[in-house]
């Protein structure tokens, strides 16, 4: 559907325009708009879909996030997992690794995930805030997230290195709060969840410019 309306929208920009620009327009009505890289490409010059790599997701969220949300942590590990699976990244099953974590409560690095299930590299959200709420409110739905997003890739003995690292600062919906008299608390935890989960799969897969504007509202 999004695709369809950028074409829309492309056609009548078409009509309006001439010369060069007519040329572009008509190559994105061909080919489709612009890819954008995935930066954990652009940073490493490698990619989470190369032959022999397997990837272990997980998140760490703080006690008091927890607290509020339950279960959040393996909740966006699983989905980013599911994201990744889907753009052809081969991912270790979420069961798995949470199984690993939750009888390994003492763990420290997050290598030591990827060595006990057998990845090459880990994908680690490192969240230091989660919340479904505006800033001071609690009628009004947005969700915000903050925290790091990190590579570890494991040598063949099973040490890691981190190879890259990105702030994660999400927001949903991008335009204005939503109403909570419009939909339920698990609603639009779920809708929330979908949405962090391409904003971190996104580091690691091409998306499209206009990729966001069903986020919007």
């Amino acid at each position: 559907m999004k695709r369809i309306l950028t074409t829309c929208l492309l056609i009548a920009l078409v009509g309006a325009t001439s010369g060069c620009n007519y040329i572009v327009l008509l190559g994105y009505l061909i080919g489709g708009p612009p890819s954008i890289e995935p930066d954990y490409d652009a940073m490493t010059s490698e990619s989470l879909t190369n032959p022999g790599i397997v990837v272990a997701v997980a998140c760490f969220a703080p006690k008091e996030v927890q607290y509020s949300f339950a279960h959040v942590d393996r909740d966006i590990a699983v989905a980013v997992a599911r994201r990744l699976h889907n753009h052809k990244v081969k991912v270790i099953t979420p069961d798995l690794v949470q199984q690993w974590v939750d009888e390994n409560p003492d763990w420290d690095e997050p290598d030591e995930i990827g060595k006990a299930v057998g990845a090459t590299h880990v994908v680690y959200v490192d969240l230091t805030s989660f919340t479904l709420y505006e800033e001071n409110s609690h009628e009004l739905y947005r969700g915000r997230s903050e925290g790091i997003v990190s590579v570890y890739e494991l040598d063949e003995f099973g040490d890691g290195e981190q190879t890259y690292s990105k702030e994660l600062i999400s927001r949903y919906p991008l335009a204005a709060p939503r109403d909570s008299s419009d939909i339920s608390r698990a609603q639009f935890q779920l809708q929330y969840l979908a949405r962090i989960s391409e904003e971190i799969g996104r580091l690691f897969y091409e998306h499209y410019n206009g990729d966001d504007m069903s986020d919007a509202t």
